[in-house]
């Protein structure tokens, strides 16, 4: 009975598919032919694994199968979802960046829900009693400093800790299309980055977990038994539309695009939009001299502290700029940050905690700005750690590159 439910639930999710839009590509309109499947829709390829298995799911409101949710799916057929493991923004992706997340049952399925953001950042072995196998389905974005990737390290740990298998249902990264920034430098490591990759670092969350076991990152060089589900139809040059918000404050795709080069001012004095319409873009402050775009941050959900909550901020709005032009940078932009600090008039640009830092994962970016190195002399300075980087990338990527 159950195989013919998988059967059946095969067939339906047959036309699981993203949704593609039309981009100008070489002054040329086209649209993406092939359907991108993300790996949760491979289910031939993956329940098969589960059957007569206790389940332990590491998703959130990104874990979709067409419009049904990964757990339903996987209850509809009769598999064993035992716990649920629930990442920053919890597991319907509503709580505020950095709120603690309580443990809790699950309203709809009565499944137990274990935080693994706040007191704690990976299961403990008494969290994974009882599970045989866990799964990891969540939609990165391709920045180091999105918490998701450091939540895949920490439960590649738990699994090569405790002898569980960990299946990765990979997706798309709407970043995959090129590398930036600097190289995280051992002694900056936080949940905002744990691994020595660059800022936006060009490779699917699959990819990602083939090189945190290939290059021995986990704690004491621990290997994780790994299996990647692979995305149907896709490559690091694919358009691939999110037909879900990863976070509260990621709501749209420019925002997605702006993300790894607006977060930076997250670590200064800059709002980003937080408590607006247009969280990541918008950027500014109260009393800033240069701006001609006015807002005021308000308690919404997703951000019911935001900075300068009921200040009037004057900045700039970047939600004019077409979609395709941020697509086809295909680098970080720095022109912001840069000419932000030079118009501000205060020595406290940067937040004292040097949470900056943290973002960046090394000082040298934070200490290049104070210094007045320009733009060419910033990027040259990251040319030698990136070019080591694209070298050993290639080792675990699944898709045809984007060069």
């Amino acid at each position: 009975m159950i195989l013919v439910r998988i059967l059946l639930l095969i067939a339906v999710f047959s036309s699981c598919h993203a949704r593609q839009p039309n981009f100008n590509i070489l002054d040329q309109e086209r649209q993406v032919l092939d359907t991108i499947l993300p790996g949760a829709c491979q289910t031939e390829l993956y329940f098969p694994l589960l059957k007569n298995k206790k389940v332990g799911l590491v998703i959130n409101q990104t874990s979709l199968i067409n419009k049904t949710h990964l757990v339903d799916s996987l209850l509809n057929v009769e598999i064993k979802v035992q716990k649920i493991y629930a990442p920053e923004h919890g597991f319907r992706g509503e709580a505020d960046a950095g709120e603690d997340i309580a443990d809790q049952k699950d309203k709809k399925t009565g499944i137990t829900l274990i935080s693994i953001y706040g007191k704690k950042m990976k299961p403990t072995k008494e969290d994974l009693d009882g599970i045989d196998i866990l799964v990891f389905d969540i939609q990165d974005v391709g920045a180091r400093f999105y918490t998701y990737i450091s939540t895949l390290h920490y439960i590649m740990e738990a699994c090569a800790e405790n002898k569980i298998p960990l299946i990765v249902l990979d997706r798309p990264n709407p970043n995959g299309h090129y590398i930036d920034g600097p190289i995280m430098e051992s002694g900056y490591t936080s949940f905002v980055g744990l691994d020595p990759l660059p800022v936006v670092y060009g490779l699917t969350i699959g990819e990602l977990a083939k090189m945190i076991n290939g290059e021995h990152w986990l704690k004491d060089g621990m290997q994780c038994d790994l299996q990647v589900i692979p995305v149907k139809n896709y490559d690091h040059n694919s358009r691939y539309e999110l037909p879900v918000n990863p976070s509260p404050n990621l709501r749209n795709m420019r925002a997605i695009y702006l993300y790894p080069s607006i977060c930076f001012f997250e670590g200064t004095i800059v709002s980003v939009g937080r408590g607006t319409d247009h969280p990541f873009e918008t950027i500014g402050y109260p009393g800033f001299l240069f701006g001609s775009f006015m807002f005021t941050p308000k308690p919404i959900p997703g951000a019911m502290d935001p900075p300068y909550k009921d200040q009037q901020c004057t900045g700039t709005s970047l939600a004019g700029i077409p979609i395709e032009e941020l697509k086809n940078i295909k680098q970080l932009r720095l022109d912001y940050l840069l000419s932000y600090f030079k118009m501000y008039t205060k020595e406290d640009f940067f937040l004292k905690n040097l949470y900056f830092d943290k973002l960046a994962g090394t000082d040298k970016f934070r200490r290049q700005i104070i210094e007045g190195k320009s733009e060419v002399e910033i990027r040259e300075s990251w040319k030698e750690g990136l070019d080591a980087f694209k070298v050993k990338r290639k080792k675990y990527l699944l898709y045809k590159d984007f060069y």
